[in-house]
């Protein structure tokens, strides 16, 4: 059974300090138990990272969409598994406006990290909540799942333009905590990419952005996204090609020299 007290330790272990900037990827059923649930484990990172950012994905692309295109920060549940949907309702977390890609945050500087999310056209846009994870020098901890649940890289898509990313666009319509909407034209993604992030993992693991650790029975993926960003772009600014387009072998030449 998994205890705050755990998770403390084990953030400590991997060199997390309580001013540091943590988002987490979460399958909740591949830790095994845990004291309180879903609960107890957002606990655990929150009373660690007492003078930091603890943030949360809690996506609503599925269905927040053509057909469905509001999303309301008090009522519209997660797509994407128990922790999200703990975290989105929680009085001590702090939801974003972003109609697809919300997050929920813990931290004093929480309500300053959201803001103006609810007029975001894209997924992950330059200057955006996800883009600044960089400014934050933020660590990524992937829990029982891998590199193609990991956001952040969807950046990469918008920096450099890469294609087949976007789909056509819609209208789309946030409310906020007040009930007060904003409306927007919206580019939702296409749906390809992340399932060949995987392709990235040995250039990752060359320069140090992703390591490994254990918390109860799941295998967490570190990505630490300073480093990351580095690797990856380094190796779009050699491709002559979208390595990312399916399941490939990316060539060592565009990465030998990090």
């Amino acid at each position: 059974m998994i205890t705050k007290k755990d998770i403390a330790n084990f953030l400590k272990s991997i060199n997390v300090k309580p001013t540091d900037t943590v988002l987490i990827h979460t399958s909740f059923k591949s830790i095994g138990g845990v004291e309180n649930g879903c609960d107890g484990f957002l606990d655990g990172f929150i009373e660690y990272l007492t003078d930091g950012l603890f943030i949360v994905p809690t996506h609503t692309w599925a269905n927040v969409n053509r057909d469905n295109p509001v999303f309301d920060v008090k009522t519209t549940k997660p797509c994407i598994g128990a922790v999200p949907t703990t975290a989105a309702f929680r009085k001590d977390m702090v939801r974003s406006l972003h109609p697809t890609h919300s997050i929920a945050v813990y931290g004093k500087r929480a309500n300053e990290y959201i803001l103006g999310e609810e007029t975001s056209q894209t997924p992950c846009p330059k200057n955006g909540a996800w883009d600044r994870l960089y400014q934050e020098n933020a660590k990524v901890l992937l829990i029982g799942v891998t590199l193609n649940r990991n956001t952040y890289m969807h950046t990469f898509d918008e920096s450099f333009n890469l294609p087949n990313r976007f789909d056509k666009p819609f209208e789309i319509t946030s409310i906020d905590y007040n009930g007060k909407k904003c409306t927007h034209i919206f580019y939702p993604h296409l749906g390809t990419g992340s399932e060949f992030f995987v392709n990235y993992r040995p250039v990752l693991e060359k320069n140090g952005a992703l390591t490994y650790a254990k918390l109860g029975n799941a295998t967490v993926e570190i990505f630490d996204v300073q480093k990351g960003t580095k690797a990856i772009t380094h190796v779009l600014n050699k491709a002559t090609y979208d390595v990312c387009a399916d399941f490939s072998v990316i060539p060592t030449e565009y990465y030998n020299d990090l």
